[in-house]
């Protein structure tokens, strides 16, 4: 078991459900932070958000890493799939970066600048909402890469861009 954990894609997979899974539940807990109006409410869950968009940086990383024994391992339109995910991924990771540092003003704005807290929440809230679907679109091409059963539409036509660098 611990031998699979030196394999990429094996982390990838382990790992990719916590971008949006935990992003889901950190939006879900902003929500009722703002409606509770209590500073330790809005904390924990600007933690939560920033956790969970943060986590997106092992997830493409190690979905890097791993793509050239999964790119092997894939019929043709698992392959055209997998170069769609890597394409998603490399060009909007860098929303879940930014979702990351604007929970972590929020967080330092509770304490540093009380008045701009709830606007830093609310802020935080809505950038984070839409990453989810980001985190979505994503996904869904990479869900595409080895389970057939969900492959409704013919995969996307490679784009030159898709090409993965090594």
């Amino acid at each position: 078991m611990i031998e699979h954990l030196s394999k990429p894609e094996y982390v990838h997979v382990l790992l990719n459900a916590l971008p949006v899974h935990g992003l889901a539940v950190g939006v879900l807990g902003l929500v009722i932070a703002l409606l509770s109006k209590t500073r330790a409410a809005r904390v924990t869950a600007l933690a939560l958000v920033m956790v969970s968009a943060a986590s997106a940086w092992p997830v493409y990383h190690y979905g890097e890493a791993g793509y050239d024994r999964v790119k092997s391992m894939v019929d043709e339109a698992g392959d055209k799939w997998l170069d769609e995910h890597m394409r998603r991924g490399k060009q909007l990771i860098y929303v879940f970066y930014v979702v990351a540092a604007l929970s972590a003003v929020g967080i330092v704005g509770e304490f540093a600048a009380p008045k701009a807290a709830v606007p830093l929440a609310i802020a935080t809230l809505i950038l984070a909402a839409a990453n989810l679907g980001v985190g979505g679109y994503i996904a869904y091409a990479g869900g595409r890469v080895r389970h057939k059963e969900f492959r409704f539409e013919a995969p996307p036509e490679p784009q030159p861009e898709q090409h993965h660098d090594d």
